[in-house]
């Protein structure tokens, strides 16, 4: 679960990372009722949607006055902004967040994510803060200072100390730093959280380190542990269909190829998809259907796939272990009768009663549902079906 930028702000100040003041709103006057109320004369109309890249895509605008901040909140509200990462169809602005101006000396970048080969956070810090981290990464590698924190000692004394060497922060600047990563650090480790980057992290003419922006990911399956957190979720943000497949027990995720998956199983269902684009074909969606999945479960399924337009085929990767084969068949053809199955359905059944499913579906005659023999045959006939062989 990610939050907006202002949320991130109110978790940080719980943990003594300073931001900028700033106010939320919603309307175009309550933008410019915030500007009075935080006082001075330079103020930042930033868009919130959870998506990096704001600045680019004309998502953050710098106001010198009330007139401007009238204007560049009129401007922000209700457009649909296009970022790196919020793909081509952009994202509907709903809430602008009004925030003071800040003295800017130097700009850093510092984050923490979960290094799933090392198994345990790991803290990047670099010098090229208002940069994407994945250009950095990619064109000055040596400029990202990365240290690994085993959760079982904690962060410690040389953890920082290697940090703000890598920086090459003054002597003054490091005690202040490295007291800032610590509390970033505690904030990622109670709050269950995936990822906590802030970008740039500023250092004002008095040396002090400001959280300008700041960006957080929470771990879903650990939401129940911190219900306040769990409040901050803006379902107009997620993905409508990843939703309501979550509504009936179904992981679902988009993505950008024309072959749909429907199988039991995350890790069978990675392999699926790797094994179709091994193939040719570009997977269209990430769909595990669990291991009690029914008639009514698999026609959701069918119904979600569809939706997307540029589905031209799907592939369904069944494995019988937990759930029986034969029920997954009756429910195929049971999900053809309640959603209108117009692109051709791969079907490949294997483990407990594979060969009566195998008999159920080819005993039907449907035309558009073609049984595969293993794995490889279904991707490849997946394949062919979506480029029209």
């Amino acid at each position: 679960m990610n939050v907006h930028e202002y949320q991130a702000k109110q978790i940080f100040a719980k943990y003594g990372v300073t931001t900028p003041r700033g106010i939320i709103a919603t309307t175009v006057d309550k933008a410019v009722d915030n500007a009075k109320e935080l006082g001075g004369s330079v103020w930042v109309v930033k868009a919130q949607i959870h998506a990096g890249g704001r600045g680019l895509g004309g998502g953050v605008k710098l106001a010198k006055s009330l007139d401007e901040v009238r204007e560049f909140a009129d401007e922000i509200l209700g457009m649909t902004l296009v970022t790196h990462q919020t793909g081509p169809e952009g994202k509907l602005v709903q809430k602008v967040y009004i925030e003071e101006g800040a003295d800017i000396k130097d700009e850093l970048y510092l984050g923490i994510v979960l290094d799933r080969a090392l198994e345990m956070p790991v803290i990047m810090a670099s010098t090229e803060g208002g940069m994407a981290i994945e250009d950095v990464a990619h064109d000055t590698p040596e400029k990202i200072v990365k240290v690994a924190v085993d959760p079982s000692i904690g962060f410690q004394g040389f953890h920082g100390r290697e940090l703000v060497f890598g920086l090459g922060l003054e002597k003054s600047e490091q005690g202040r730093f490295i007291k800032l990563a610590a509390n970033l650090y505690k904030l990622y480790l109670e709050n269950d959280a995936e990822m906590i980057e802030i970008n740039p992290l500023i250092k004002t003419g008095a040396g002090d380190f400001i959280a300008l922006d700041g960006k957080m990911g929470f771990d879903d399956s650990a939401l129940g542990r911190h219900p306040e957190i769990e409040a901050m979720r803006d379902i107009s943000e997620e993905d409508a269909d990843e939703m309501e497949a979550s509504e009936y027990g179904l992981s679902y995720v988009s993505l950008d190829g024309e072959i749909g998956c429907m199988v039991n199983g995350a890790g069978l269902a990675m392999g699926t998809m790797d094994t179709i684009n091994y193939m040719g074909g570009t997977p269209a969606n990430f769909l595990d259907v669990g291991g009690s999945a029914n008639a009514q479960t698999v026609a959701k399924g069918f119904e979600i796939i569809l939706k997307n337009p540029k589905v031209k085929a799907i592939f369904v990767n069944i494995f019988g272990g937990i759930v029986r084969c034969d029920r997954i068949a009756n429910g195929i053809l049971e999900a053809t009768k309640l959603v209108d199955v117009h692109v051709p359905v791969i079907v490949r059944l294997d483990g407990t009663n594979a060969a009566e499913a195998k008999k159920i579906l080819d005993s039907a005659n449907i035309a558009n549902v073609i049984s595969a023999t293993d794995l490889a045959d279904g991707a490849a006939k997946a394949v062919a079906a979506a480029k029209g062989e």
